[in-house]
């Protein structure tokens, strides 16, 4: 297929309604409550300059004119395979719902505390986040599949996150998403004929927020250095494990969609892993051994039991319920010996490193 029209299906609204049901996981984002209070008393002075530049930085908003709304994709140039169609459908929703899902969070925050430097960084990163799931939503509409974040947000439930974890897990899945973003943009840059969608254009300055928003969280925890000390290590090789896990098995899914970006899925997660190694090492005090070749496998059998629960969802039954369950504790397994081997420990930098140049 060579064209928009070609690729999109003829009725936005049937297409909707049809995948909705097929995509109940991925349009049903967690959203979070959290201590208010924890946060009401964080102190950020021990890092006041670096603070001060940053908020400097995020009020410029020099990003503020790059997802226009008026953006037009068919003039931009859209050819997607028919083949790969669902796959580029599933990354985007998966994407819109993880950058709707922090918008919420940080608006929650904000709501909620009266400290002014946590409260004007928790409303940049949801002016920011919103303004990223907006162009996801955009481009999903052009392809007739529009994810309903008004709805999502009316009818959201509520999980309590302790403070710390959201600090763990959100700095982790930003400087991810950079990875993530800077690895594919650099690699179309070298092969343009894989862009087979516009949206892949406006990943660098889309990366930079990712890497600012990490960058403020860093220095949270920079600022309160028992963070990174004591029982705390766990919870922080808790969360690199399973971020990584949870993007290795992911990526795993969509074939297809890394085969037309000219991408072998295993080698551009551990690239991945490489630059979001480098980046943490600067904050967290320890850093997952991924190229240990137990690791590897161990991220491999994941990979194979997730397949495998996923063939017992597809059949349904008893029998198969019973065997998705023993799959589920066999998968459980394989993540505790991973979080059980060894780790790279750190020596901590005085001060933030900017973004490198990947």
């Amino acid at each position: 297929m060579t064209d928009a029209t070609a690729a999109t299906p003829p009725s936005t609204k049937a297409r909707t309604a049809e995948q909705s049901k097929a995509k109940d996981t991925l349009l049903t984002p967690r959203f979070y409550r959290t201590d208010y209070a924890q946060l009401e008393k964080l102190d950020i002075s021990p890092v006041r300059r670096e603070w001060d530049q940053m908020m400097a930085e995020f009020e410029r908003d020099e990003n503020r004119d790059h997802f226009r709304k008026e953006v037009d994709f068919d003039a931009e140039g859209v050819n997607i395979p028919e083949h790969l169609h669902d796959e580029f459908i599933d990354f985007l929703v998966s994407s819109v719902t993880s950058e709707y899902s922090g918008c919420v969070l940080y608006q929650e925050i904000q709501k909620n505390i009266d400290n002014k430097d946590i409260a004007d960084l928790m409303g940049y990163m949801a002016r920011d986040e919103s303004r990223h799931a907006g162009f996801i939503n955009r481009a999903l509409k052009h392809l007739g599949f529009a994810v309903d974040l008004g709805f999502l947000k009316r009818e959201k439930n509520y999980t309590f996150f302790k403070p710390k974890y959201i600090y763990y897990a959100t700095y982790l899945s930003e400087k991810i998403g950079y990875a993530r973003y800077i690895t594919i943009y650099r690699h179309l840059e070298r092969h343009p004929e894989h862009r087979f969608h516009p949206i892949f254009k406006w990943f660098m300055e889309w990366c930079n927020d990712e890497y600012r928003h990490g960058e403020a969280f860093a220095l949270i925890m920079r600022s309160n250095p028992h963070l990174l000390k004591g029982v705390n290590k766990l919870w922080i090789r808790f969360f690199l494990l399973a971020v990584y896990a949870t993007m290795y098995v992911r990526d795993h899914t969509r074939p297809q969609l890394y085969e037309a970006l000219g991408m072998d899925p295993t080698e551009f997660d551990y690239r991945v892993f490489d630059i979001t190694t480098e980046i943490t090492r600067q904050v967290f005090p320890l850093t997952l051994d991924t190229d240990n070749p137990v690791f590897r496998r161990g991220l491999e059998k994941l990979r194979h039991i997730n397949v495998a629960i996923q063939e017992t969802r597809a059949r349904g039954g008893m029998i198969a319920g019973l065997k998705r369950g023993w799959l589920t504790v066999r998968g459980a397994t394989v993540f505790a010996r991973l979080y059980l081997l060894p780790t790279k420990s750190n020596q901590l930098p005085d001060t933030v490193c900017m973004a490198p140049a990947w």
